[in-house]
């Protein structure tokens, strides 16, 4: 690509019957400061375009972070759930064994206390029939000897 440099330093050879020489140094001192500004102006749009790019292959980073921090996020919700969800189904069937067990406690609690109150209900019986029988031997002997008398 032509510098404006080249542009300036270009000379032409001279030859009979050639354009005037004024005209083609005025015309290529017009295209020397048009292309120097189209040469600056384009090494600026170069630099602008290098930093945008830059920020786009940061914002291009930044957004791949992001969305492996989404991805992270949503997995360690996800393995939050599952794990509460089965320490809630631990703990409920530990809670429905204990239920069972206090149950099953209560019941043969239930059964011992019956059992218990059978065997004093037949103590009493016992103790009655014996007392009866006691008294009724007494009054006998008692009217034994009351004949007697």
């Amino acid at each position: 690509m032509l510098t404006p440099m080249e542009i300036h330093n270009k000379e032409f050879k001279k030859v009979m019957r050639g354009f005037k020489e004024e005209e083609v140094d005025e015309f290529l001192d017009k295209v020397v400061t048009d292309f120097e500004r189209l040469y600056r102006e384009n090494g600026e749009l170069k630099d602008k375009l290098s930093v945008i790019n830059e920020k786009v292959d940061s914002y291009s980073l930044m957004e791949k972070t992001l969305q492996n921090t989404l991805i992270v996020a949503q997995t360690t919700a996800e393995e939050v759930v599952v794990n509460a969800r089965k320490k809630s189904e631990v703990i409920i069937r530990e809670a429905e064994e204990q239920a069972k067990r206090i149950v099953e406690e209560a019941n043969n609690s239930v059964v011992g206390i019956h059992r218990e109150y059978e065997n004093l209900r037949k103590e009493v019986q016992v103790f009655k029939t014996r007392f009866r029988t006691l008294l009724e031997s007494e009054l006998e002997t008692l009217n034994v000897n009351l004949k007697d008398l």
